[in-house]
């Protein structure tokens, strides 16, 4: 099938809509994006003297939601420049454009009429070939559709997004019995490597998977919250990372949802359930009430929780009035927290005989129990199941991992004793002598299928790290990071410190990988899959290291990481670092040397040390600087002053990127650098292009001279900070950072344009690096850090 999406069209510019139109722009695919035409004029467009038959009026709708874009939180475009690919347009007028887009994607009302109708139009427009999907989160898909046209049909299908879509990895594609299985095929490889997305089949059944149980489980947790009388921040503090799920945990996530959505949801599959299934799905009176008065959550200012000043209150449900926020204490919670691991935790509270462990196993076990009723009916096998969880709604392990972290057998029995109906699937694999839902041999996992344990399939871009270092173990580790082998003449260097902090550990590791590399391998690949690339080096040990007035010692490890940058630099093979979430200081200061930089779409990048009271330290200042000279356009002559104040203003303002696409404005990135929109591929990504590299022959930058701005171009920058400083907006601390920072950026007391070495600038932020840590003000400031989490200004 010979399928391209060039350019797609979005019908109706909701948050939802508009939020799916902004993650197209963001992968730079054009994208219509169309509304209703409106009624009546506003009081604005009256005064401008404006009819309603007037463009601007008549694409008002669409128009204000690509607008609002710019004001949304969290950010639905990676870059404002995104907003040029969005084209406002309205459900009359421009439908005849249609007839130039591949994929028309309806995010219309949640009405079977109304979508019926707005298909019927489309239908007329449509191009022969194009792809037609519904976003809808409940309504059959199958329903929408029934007396379309052959090829209409042929092309259509669910396409359902969770909210927000730039950020929320789930896409669950529902087909029908008249879509094209090359259509389905086309669909799932373009969610997964264009749109970035973790993309499960779904059923066409009442809110497919991942809402379904979802809001299952929600309601679940509030009828055990009545019933057992605890109070809502009581439910919140046990049902979030305690136990592997978000830190908005039940009632915080609700307030984010916002009730009036959630309510929706549960009332579509109320309507649709009979039984006691049809109980659950009833929403609770209490929260009927504040639907009524409006106290929908974060967008109303108020729901289950409400913030007075800097104080949090909790709803009374009972009562409708706010009060201290309350958190569950309990023996079994404080054993579980010296278990490793999510898994464990949860096995060690579920069967607690305490407050804690109750909840828990009344909120876990009907799910678990739900999950296996509705296997077949909502997704045809467990992983399909799991994987809607993890993705949609942030849980670490889904159902049936749940089940078999908290044990099969025993819950079975547990269940069983409380009266619970264990579905026929859970107690014949039991009884034909399979005891988890997975398993796992040489690195390769199964899970349980029709009598027997079937492999279980991954897109062959995803590159596992914990298989392959089960099956193939490590060439090298330290307490720090690992060296691995991940195939086709390629190796792997994993930070593994807490936070992925560098230290001489890490150091250490980065120059044995690097000798490795060269004698035995194509190319290296620095990455890993913690939670952030690199939240900079360890700042406990530098603290320590200064409050000890232990300044020899931190003078060598600033030159050993100076010398493992330029080793990183300057290798006979490849280096391609694959940064992503937070990449701050050191963590920068690892990728800006590499011969290439395969980030992530959400790599939120940065040299922040002077929040801390420093400057960078492992040669950020002279990399960044290099890199802003090499990305100036060849041929046109350059304001080298100007090129200094950028790299000054980048560093001195701990400027952080909040996208890939921004990192690579900011010039962390090259364009030649790659961004991954699928973090899943991004570490095949980097193994590629360390492959591309080595096929052309790789060869490392030649060392070359760098012109500075010297004496005079010191003053120019610290003209701005000191206007600051007289001003009142920075402190004198802050002064004495900016004028150490801006003499290593203009490379010390040399006329302007002089050109030094690498060495050179590298000495000069060494002695800065080294003076400012021996400062107590910045020692006060790298101790509220790591005590607070966040920067003092002192």
């Amino acid at each position: 099938m010979n399928q391209i999406i060039k350019k797609a069209a979005v019908l109706g510019s909701g948050v939802m809509g508009s939020g799916i139109a902004a993650h197209l722009a963001n992968i730079g695919i054009p994208t219509l994006l169309l509304d209703i035409v409106p009624r009546e004029l506003t009081e604005e467009e009256k005064a401008k003297g404006l009819t309603l038959e007037d463009k601007q009026v008549r694409n008002r709708i669409s128009h204000t939601s690509i607008q609002n874009l710019l004001k949304q939180k969290p950010a639905p475009l990676t870059m404002k420049k995104n907003l040029a690919l969005l084209e406002a347009g309205n459900l009359e007028d421009d439908l005849s454009k249609l007839k130039d887009v591949d994929w028309v994607i309806e995010v219309v009302v949640e009405n079977l009429t109304v979508k019926k109708q707005v298909f019927e139009k489309v239908d007329q427009y449509r191009k022969p070939g194009s792809i037609i999907s519904s976003n809808t989160s409940g309504i059959s898909v199958e329903a929408m559709v029934e007396e379309r046209s052959e090829d209409f049909k042929k092309h259509f299908l669910g396409t359902h997004f969770f909210n927000p879509p730039r950020y929320l990895k789930l896409l669950e594609v529902i087909p029908t019995q008249y879509t094209d299985p090359e259509v389905l095929t086309f669909m799932k490889a373009f969610g997964e490597d264009v749109l970035g997305k973790g993309v499960v089949l779904a059923k066409d059944t009442p809110n497919f998977i991942a809402n379904r149980i979802g809001t299952y489980g929600l309601l679940v947790t509030v009828q055990e919250m009545l019933k057992g009388g605890y109070s809502v921040g009581e439910v919140d503090s046990v049902t979030g990372p305690l136990v592997g799920r978000p830190k908005s945990a039940t009632f915080r996530t609700l307030d984010v949802v916002g009730l009036d959505t959630f309510i929706h949801v549960a009332s579509n599959v109320y309507k649709n359930v009979e039984g006691k299934e049809k109980e659950v799905f009833e929403v609770p009176a209490f929260m009927k009430s504040m639907l009524e008065k409006g106290w929908l959550g974060s967008k109303s200012g108020q729901g289950f929780f409400l913030k007075k000043g800097k104080e949090i209150l909790e709803l009374d449900p009972n009562t409708l009035e706010y009060g201290p926020r309350k958190k569950l204490s309990t023996p079994a919670i404080e054993l579980s927290k010296q278990e490793k691991g999510s898994a464990n935790k949860l096995k060690a509270l579920v069967y607690a005989k305490d407050r804690a462990g109750e909840l828990l196993w009344n909120i876990f076990s009907p799910v678990l129990v739900y999950s296996a009723q509705l296997l077949g009916e909502i997704a045809d096998d467990i992983v399909a199941i799991d994987r809607a969880m993890k993705w949609g709604f942030g849980w670490e392990m889904g159902p049936f991992e749940t089940w078999d972290a908290i044990g099969v057998q025993k819950s079975v029995q547990k269940m069983k004793e409380n009266g619970l109906e264990v579905p026929l699937l859970v107690t014949e694999m039991l009884e034909n002598g399979f005891t988890s839902f997975y398993k796992e041999e040489n690195g390769e996992q199964s899970y349980y299928h029709n009598g027997e344990y079937q492999p279980v399939e991954f897109n062959p871009k995803v590159i596992d790290l914990k298989k392959i270092k089960k099956q193939k173990g490590v060439i090298k580790k330290n307490g720090g990071a690992s060296l691995i082998d991940i195939g086709d003449g390629v190796a792997l260097l994993e930070f593994h410190s807490p936070n992925n902090a560098i230290g001489l550990d890490i150091i250490q590791m980065i120059n044995f990988a690097i000798d490795e590399v060269e004698k035995n391998y194509k190319g290296l690949v620095i990455g890993n899959q913690g939670k952030n690339f690199c939240v900079g080096a360890n700042l406990a040990m530098i603290l320590m290291e200064a409050q000890d007035d232990n300044i020899y010692e931190l003078d060598m490890v600033v030159r050993h990481f100076h010398q493992a940058m330029m080793k990183i630099k300057y290798s006979s093979k490849p280096v391609v670092a694959a940064p992503f979430a937070m990449t701050l200081g050191g963590g920068a200061e690892v990728c800006l040397p590499a011969a290439h930089i395969q980030a992530s779409a959400e790599t939120y990048m940065g040299l922040v040390e002077v929040g801390v009271g420093l400057i960078p330290g492992g040669g950020g200042n002279k990399e960044l600087y290099i890199k802003h000279l090499e990305n100036l356009p060849t041929g046109v002559p350059f304001d080298l002053q100007n090129v200094a104040n950028k790299v000054f203003e980048t560093i001195a303002m701990a400027k952080v990127s909040t996208s890939g696409e921004e990192a690579r404005a900011n010039n962390f990135l090259d364009l030649a650098d790659g961004i991954s929109v699928n973090s899943d591929h991004q570490l095949y990504d980097a193994k590629q292009a360390v492959l591309v590299l080595h096929e052309k022959g790789y060869k490392p930058k030649v060392r070359r001279k760098i012109p500075v701005v010297g004496e005079t171009g010191y003053a120019a920058l610290l003209l701005g900070a000191k206007g600051m400083f007289l001003s009142g907006y920075i402190s004198e601390h802050d002064l004495k950072i900016a004028k150490k920072l801006a003499y290593v950026i203009a490379g010390g007391k040399v006329p302007f344009g002089t050109e030094v070495d690498e060495q050179y600038l590298l000495d000069l932020e060494r002695e800065a690096f080294l003076s400012l840590v021996a400062e107590p003000k910045s020692q006060q400031r790298m101790q509220h850090m790591l005590v607070k989490g966040k920067p003092l200004r002192n």
